[in-house]
């Protein structure tokens, strides 16, 4: 098809990535034109359905960039992997760098964490990442708490960064996910699911649960997952 990346299409409970096409233009626009979105995380508001169009063409079209869609089909933001290359946080083919952002309506509902989490496993078990960095500028604090929700481990700041499409100089925060990591991470979030669908269906009691759910928290926190 026309304008269309060919590579996969993952699908969340609420969420479907896929490439993006020349013809989600106007929904795109709809989004990346506010100021509270793209500047936090180094890029312009786009101008026009036309500048989203471009967009489209020459930096959303690059592999492992997916449009993170409603069950509908439509756009909402935008998630991917920055391979070795596309990317100034590791020289590795087997690292990359995950960037992410979403529509401001959509901000709070846990849609950029459940696009991240299947990009992070797509990583690790289809493409045979050993590690995925992750960082944001000083000050954005909701990138900031997306990455501490998907467990990742602060390693350092670099001051003196230079944002060329805001010509400005920042300040910027690196984050890491191993592989060995995010196989731990997703263990405690199973087990938490699990205690979850055992007290719903009634199989445990109110204190069996609180009991064990205390015991999981505690475990979590010893190893730094939220």
């Amino acid at each position: 098809m026309e304008g269309e990346c060919q590579y996969m299409m993952l699908e969340t409970e609420r969420l479907i990535l896929r490439p993006w096409r020349e013809s989600d233009a106007e929904d795109l626009y709809a989004y990346a034109k506010d100021p509270e979105v793209g500047p936090p995380a180094g890029w312009p508001p786009h101008t026009s359905v036309q500048n989203s169009r471009e967009i489209i063409k020459t930096v959303l079209s690059r592999p492992e960039t997916y449009a993170v869609c409603l069950k509908d089909g439509r756009p909402i933001g935008s998630v991917g992997l920055h391979l070795n290359g596309s990317t100034d946080m590791t020289d590795r083919d087997d690292e990359c760098e995950l960037g992410y952002w979403i529509g401001k309506p959509f901000w709070g509902q846990g849609l950029v964490p459940e696009a991240a989490r299947e990009l992070l496993r797509y990583a690790f078990e289809k493409l045979g990442m050993r590690a995925v960095w992750c960082g944001y500028y000083e000050g954005n604090e909701k990138s900031r708490k997306v990455q501490t929700k998907l467990g990742f481990v602060y390693q350092h700041k670099t001051e003196g960064l230079e944002v060329s499409l805001m010509n400005e100089i920042r300040t910027g925060h690196c984050n890491l996910m191993t592989k060995e990591r995010w196989q731990k991470v997703e263990l405690f979030r199973n087990q938490k699911k699990t205690l979850d669908t055992f007290r719903e269906k009634n199989a445990i009691s109110q204190e069996q649960y609180d009991k064990s759910l205390g015991d999981l928290l505690e475990k979590m926190e010893m190893h730094g997952v939220c």
